[in-house]
């Protein structure tokens, strides 16, 4: 399928600008992908070698003549590379902008032009071509109105109380554990990978929680409770897992792995009592103010699985009528990207980072499906703040991390410092103009509540570590680590 445009009359735009007579041929060659023939013609060629060369003459420093006052050949003659250089980033920039502009084209990324090789002949047209990704086309589905179930629980004491064990724990001393390894002890252990026989990789030294479920960045061991029962330090286990299908690793994906443990060490965590001490490490006036927070920070939990859970109904809804592909190049470029906002919005809920590196291992395995339909989420909601008319003000930005900093202990000053450093300010502010085209969707649909399913004890142990690889530092670590860098 092929498109043409040609702009050979007008050569002055209604501003009185220069405008070209570029003609482009456009032809589409994948999903959201397009192929462009551009044909500059030689009077704009011509038109902006002139510029060029009459901005040269005003500027260039010639021994025996006056600035300004350099004959136009010798101009020509001595500054005959860098006119071409500079001819050449004007027709292209032009061209470009021209082309988008009439063709309607919204790129995704840049286009791929190799300027190096490019050269404007001296006599007659000049052509170049190139690829760009470009925003799927497609007609946005009915948002208004959609019937949802919303879940609702109450936060009770209980809860508190489980969740304030679990925060204390981090303030708790570790202690040899004598015997035999319960649940929620801690294992000191080494991880060696062999598969068909052959050593893969191996993790010399890692701590986890006793827990039923251990999640690697490509793989899951199911069977890890029932594995570590009863262990004691100095005790090998081994058991066979299956690669995650998306791996990073293509030609391990599906593989069957044989896995080694030794464990070094069993402890567990003696968990302190609150006391004046405890209290000011903390940062809390008093336990019941400490209490009051553990709620907050359960409330606005729940206000997350409520809108996760809303969420993702209007996101089905929306995208059921999404069945145009996606480049899969655009699609491995993104995944990185959608991870760290999966991140941002689980810090902005506070949750534990154990929660978050679970949920990212948990992603990093479906890596590649997650992200596709991320991306077809994304342009919808796109497509519906673009019409909604709806824009992120950087005073919501503000808003934003001050909130993260307030939940994380941090000044806004370093949580900006970092995001602008990590790249995800921008995946903050596509985050927010996405939640603004959920929220319009959510205050016009009709609401059946029910209840909730209660909270499940933590199953998983999830660690920034993958089988087929040593070592893989994790987006939640690498903050970590700039966390410690910075101190």
């Amino acid at each position: 399928m092929s498109d043409e445009l040609a702009t050979t009359e007008e050569t002055v735009s209604a501003d009185g600008e220069y405008k070209m007579s570029v003609t482009a041929k456009i032809d589409e060659v994948g999903p959201c992908k397009k192929h462009v023939t551009v044909t500059v013609p030689r009077a704009d060629i011509d038109h902006y070698y002139s510029e060029s060369v009459s901005e040269l003459g005003g500027q260039a420093t010639v021994p025996g003549f006056r600035v300004g006052h350099v004959p136009t050949k010798l101009i020509e003659k001595r500054f005959r590379q860098e006119l071409s250089d500079q001819v050449k980033q004007r027709v292209l920039m032009e061209s470009l902008e021209l082309i988008a502009e009439d063709n309607d084209l919204d790129p995704i990324n840049e286009p791929t032009i190799d300027i190096e090789s490019l050269e404007i002949p001296e006599d007659g047209e000049f052509t170049f071509e190139f690829e760009v990704e470009v925003r799927p086309d497609f007609k946005l589905p009915e948002y208004k109105g959609l019937k949802l179930e919303r879940p609702a629980r109450e936060i009770a004491d209980k809860d508190v109380d489980e969740y304030l064990t679990r925060f204390l724990g981090q303030y708790g001393e570790m202690e040899e554990r004598k015997g035999a390894a319960e649940k929620e002890d801690y294992l000191e252990l080494s991880i060696k990978f062999e598969h068909d026989g052959k050593h893969l990789s191996e993790i010399a030294e890692l701590v986890v929680p006793l827990r039923p479920v251990l999640r690697l960045q490509d793989a899951e061991i199911t069977n890890f409770g029932e594995l570590m029962t009863g262990v004691k330090t100095g005790d090998t286990r081994e058991t066979e897992v299956e690669v995650s299908g998306e791996a990073d690793q293509i030609e391990m994906r599906g593989e069957k792995v044989k896995a080694l443990f030794t464990i070094k060490s069993v402890k567990f965590i003696q968990t302190p009592e609150i006391n004046e001490e405890l209290l000011e490490r903390i940062g809390a006036e008093s336990e019941e103010e400490l209490r009051e927070e553990v709620k907050n920070i359960l409330e606005r939990q729940l206000t997350y699985e409520q809108r996760q859970s809303t969420r993702s109904q209007v996101l089905d809804k929306i995208t059921e009528s999404a069945d145009w592909d996606l480049p899969e190049t655009l699609v491995s470029k993104q995944v990185e990207n959608a991870l760290r906002r999966e991140i941002l919005e689980m810090q902005q809920a506070g949750f534990s980072r154990q929660d978050i590196q679970a949920r990212e291992n948990e992603l990093r395995q479906k890596a590649i499906s997650t992200t596709r339909q991320a991306l077809k989420e994304h342009f919808v909601l796109d497509k519906i703040a673009t019409t909604e008319n709806l824009e992120v003000q950087p005073s919501e930005i503000d808003m934003e991390i001050y909130y993260m900093a307030m939940q994380q202990g941090e000044s806004p000053r370093r949580i900006r410092a970092r995001m602008v450093k990590s790249g995800m300010i921008e995946n903050l502010e596509a985050q927010l103009r996405e939640r603004k085209a959920v929220d319009v969707i959510l205050e016009k649909a009709e609401y059946t509540d029910v209840e909730m399913k209660p909270q499940e004890e933590n199953k998983i142990s999830a660690v920034a570590r993958s089988v087929c690889s040593s070592f893989s530092a994790s987006a939640a670590e690498e903050e970590e680590t700039e966390e410690a860098d910075e101190e």
